[in-house]
């Protein structure tokens, strides 16, 4: 797909953009909606390849495959009205909106995919999941970091929740780096300092030889002080409360088919110990 159209250039947009557009190769033509005039306005003065539309439809209609990335609460404002030809590919990846829902709002036969894109895709480090796969959409996700096609809309829901607790971690190094200044750190040093501690634990998850469960046991020994604050702080009922949060959004994502009643099983000394099995 050499012409690439993003209907909403939030930050999901605007990192989609950077990674199209600053690849190796051959790059392709990015049409941006008009909305968020300063944000469109920096991409298209950034970079040669993308240009700004004059409204929604015109994004389709000078595009290969279009990429949906309004906010869920915007998707009726921005999706009313477009005519999508049916041979025309349409990515999905506002969090919360199914294709069944996507499909009443365009009332198109084009094919549609839901994809889940996190920020990093903007330096082409990010695995995207997909649903359904399609030979246009994959391969584009691919060049942006790798491509994850799952077999239904359920488990594309899973990963969907797992999304979930990005921020909750980013909070957790707060709160690390708030503590160390409490008792008597400079703020400069803790942060940079938990910045490198957990940039190294990132690096060491590059090693897909090793389950999670090993990576956390490798980094233990018995009685020291990470076994100590993983036994004391990451409790079973702490792995339960965070499996019972995720189960929630999972049911809210699904739009409460039901599922609400159908929590998954918690092997939760596994989750704590770091012994094996699944979480």
């Amino acid at each position: 797909m050499q012409r690439i159209g993003i209907i909403g250039v939030g930050e999901i947009g605007r990192a989609l953009v950077q990674g199209l557009c600053e690849g190796d190769g051959t790059l392709p033509e990015v049409f941006l909606s008009p909305r968020g005039a300063g944000t469109v306005a920096e991409l298209s003065e950034r970079f040669d390849s993308v240009r700004v539309c004059a409204d929604n439809q015109q994004v389709v209609d000078r595009s290969d495959l279009v990429i949906v990335a309004v906010r869920r609460q915007d998707r009726h404002e921005a999706l009313a009205g477009l005519r999508v030809d049916a041979g025309k590919p349409v990515v999905d990846v506002m969090a919360g909106v199914g294709l069944d829902e996507l499909r009443r709002l365009l009332a198109t036969d084009a094919p549609l995919v839901r994809a889940i894109p996190l920020p990093a895709v903007r330096e082409r480090r990010a695995v995207t999941v997909t649903y359904p796969s399609h030979p246009a959409v994959d391969p584009l996700f691919e060049r942006l970091g790798g491509v994850l096609p799952v077999a239904d809309e359920a488990a594309f829901d899973v990963f969907s929740a797992l999304t979930g607790t990005l921020t909750a971690h980013y909070a957790y190094l707060a709160r690390l780096t708030s503590w160390a200044v409490g008792n008597g750190v400079a703020p400069e040093d803790a942060d940079r300092y938990v910045r490198g501690l957990f940039q190294g634990v990132g690096r060491a998850l590059g090693d897909g030889t090793r389950s999670l469960h090993r990576l956390a046991a490798d980094h233990e020994t018995p009685n020291g002080n990470n076994e100590r604050i993983r036994a004391t702080w990451f409790t079973p009922a702490n792995s339960e409360a965070l499996g019972a949060a995720l189960d929630d959004l999972l049911a809210d994502l699904r739009g409460h088919r039901g599922d609400r009643g159908h929590r998954g099983t918690w092997d939760t000394d596994a989750a704590v110990t770091g012994s094996g099995g699944s979480s």
